[in-house]
């Protein structure tokens, strides 16, 4: 486990690291796979923020805390993530067939403008990112659609082992895009 901490608006002191690398490392005690962790601290006036990223075997977790005392904001980002950790362990081990959870790589291509706008037009890719994608079944991509705190997620479906999109909805349900089959 590597802790990377990183002090924003504040001096991080010794005593305040020595604190932040005792209570990461307690996450160690429920996730047993290598993970990397970095805590931002940060104060803004009064309030004292604490946010934590983990990345645990391709697991990727970010959670923000904020009070009125970094000891506090530290020990609640902690024990948010600790409380997701859990879940998201618990759920692992009722999921079938693990050996279909490999992962795969994924490359987005750039696309060449001149090739689809003509002259005048201003649309642009402004971001091209290379992603992992891993073979999940819908459940689990749901659930870390909720770990992650993002809405969205690319997936390769491990019942059809095509590539897939859930996102979640204003609402609070979910959409799934499938790509189109010509199957009868």
């Amino acid at each position: 486990m590597q802790i990377k901490l990183t002090g924003r608006k504040i001096e991080v002191t010794q005593a305040l690291k020595d604190y932040a690398e005792e209570r990461a490392s307690k996450i160690k005690k429920i996730f047993d796979l290598p993970f990397d962790v970095h805590l931002v601290l940060s104060v803004e006036k009064y309030r004292h923020q604490a946010e934590i990223s983990i990345n645990a075997n391709g697991i990727f977790i970010h959670s923000k805390e904020e009070t009125g005392d970094m000891y506090q904001s530290i020990d609640k980002v902690i024990d948010k993530v600790g409380r997701q950790l859990k879940r998201y362990k618990e759920k692992m081990r009722t999921v079938k067939n693990r050996q279909e959870n490999k992962w795969t790589g994924m490359k987005t291509n750039t696309i060449d403008r001149e090739s689809i706008f003509q002259e005048g037009e201003e649309p642009k890719i402004m971001k091209t990112k290379d992603l992992d994608v891993k073979p999940m079944s819908l459940k689990e991509a749901i659930m870390q659609i909720d770990l992650i705190g993002n809405d969205s997620l690319i997936f390769v479906n491990s019942s059809s082992n095509e590539v897939n999109v859930v996102y979640k909805r204003k609402d609070g349900n979910y959409d799934l895009i499938e790509p189109f089959s010509n199957k009868k």
